[in-house]
């Protein structure tokens, strides 16, 4: 095993591209081609945590939050960064971390958090915008099939539950292949027309690239003629936060303490509120109090997430209460996202959880 097949299965599923701009996830020490025949499984990078995998004997160390964030200038050990990195390096473990792409996807960190909780009917909080295009191309009558299942399994034509979707219309094309021109229809000199089937398909922005080498590798002229079209529609696969419903309402203070036991939590803090009942809950793993106003305009009884600052609980103004469970405590099972998305993949695979607790906050 290679340490770019279990790369490749996870960003399968967390493509690297839809990272927020300021994260640094990917593989930060290593390389793709190193033979690795285990894992260990993490939150953070701490030194623990790499001696931990040197003890299990691990050459890979998956993590959800990056040990690299920002840009290092020196490695002398000054700090537990620098001190992770050399030791990573001295016993060969590569690290990959899977931070603000699993956050994005439909069944990453915040499905997990509405699955531990027991929500149904669960759909994305805020919506990506600006993350679709289309693409268009034109294609000879009988090359459209070729051209139209080649987009298609190149990733193109997927909305929702739906694959292979496409628009066709029918047309003409004209071009004149000029002297250097091997043309695939058409004279050299002569004014030509083809009837051709104009082919629309909507894509999702990181797989642009690879559609267009599947457009170019299908398509029988020599210069095929294409359109890339952003589109400003919403993407229902891919966003911050979640919302769903309890099966059954319960009142506050019952749904807190079932939260607290679930979560592991020392202590919950939450806002004010005149609300009774708790129905529908909307959450976001790690830092998320840039979506209590999307929460409140989904008029989500509660919102669970992590590091909420003090001016930020005055924005319930009793429409919603804001619960802050900790920055760990709502992420501490992306672990069981990897080994999930792993072991499916690579049942034979050895994958073995943490046992460090790396949370930084101590409570008394």
């Amino acid at each position: 095993m290679k340490v770019a097949d279990i790369i490749n299965e996870i960003e399968h599923i967390a493509p690297l591209s839809l990272q927020e701009s300021y994260d640094n996830s990917g593989l930060l020490i290593g390389n793709s081609s190193q033979n690795v025949d285990s894992a260990l499984l993490t939150i953070d990078i701490t030194e623990d945590v790499i001696d931990e995998a040197i003890a299990l004997g691990t050459n890979l160390i998956i993590s959800h939050h990056p040990l690299i964030f920002n840009g290092i200038k020196r490695i002398n050990g000054n700090n537990y960064i620098e001190r992770c990195i050399i030791k990573a390096i001295q016993h060969s473990i590569a690290i990959y971390c899977v931070h603000t792409n699993i956050d994005s996807v439909q069944n990453g960190v915040n499905k997990k958090i509405c699955d531990i909780i027991g929500l149904q009917n669960t759909q994305i909080l805020r919506k990506q915008t600006n993350s679709l295009s289309k693409i268009v191309t034109f294609v000879p009558n009988e090359d459209a099939e070729k051209v139209r299942l080649a987009l298609c399994n190149a990733g193109a034509g997927t909305i929702g539950n739906y694959d292979n979707c496409s628009f066709n219309s029918q047309g003409k094309g004209t071009f004149r292949a000029l002297d250097k021109a091997q043309p695939y229809i058409g004279t050299i000199g002569t004014i030509h027309t083809e009837p051709e089937i104009k082919i629309e398909v909507i894509c999702h922005n990181y797989l642009i690239k690879h559609i267009i080498q599947a457009l170019l590798s299908s398509h029988p002229y020599e210069e095929p003629a294409y359109d890339i079209i952003p589109l400003a529609n919403e993407n229902k696969e891919y966003g911050s936060g979640m919302i769903g419903t309890l099966e059954n309402p319960v009142d506050c203070n019952t749904f807190l303490e079932y939260i607290k036991t679930k979560f592991s939590c020392k202590s919950i803090r939450y806002s004010k509120t005149k609300k009774q009942t708790i129905s529908k809950v909307a959450v976001c793993g790690g830092s998320g109090s840039f979506l209590i106003t999307d929460a409140i305009k989904q008029q989500a009884d509660i919102f669970l997430t992590g590091d909420v600052k003090y001016h930020d609980f005055f924005l319930s103004e009793n429409k919603i209460i804001i619960a802050d469970v900790g920055h760990y405590e709502s992420e501490q099972f992306t672990k069981e996202i990897f080994y999930e998305i792993i072991n499916k993949k690579f049942p034979k695979f050895a994958l073995q959880f943490s046992k460090v607790n790396t949370n930084p906050i101590n409570y008394v």
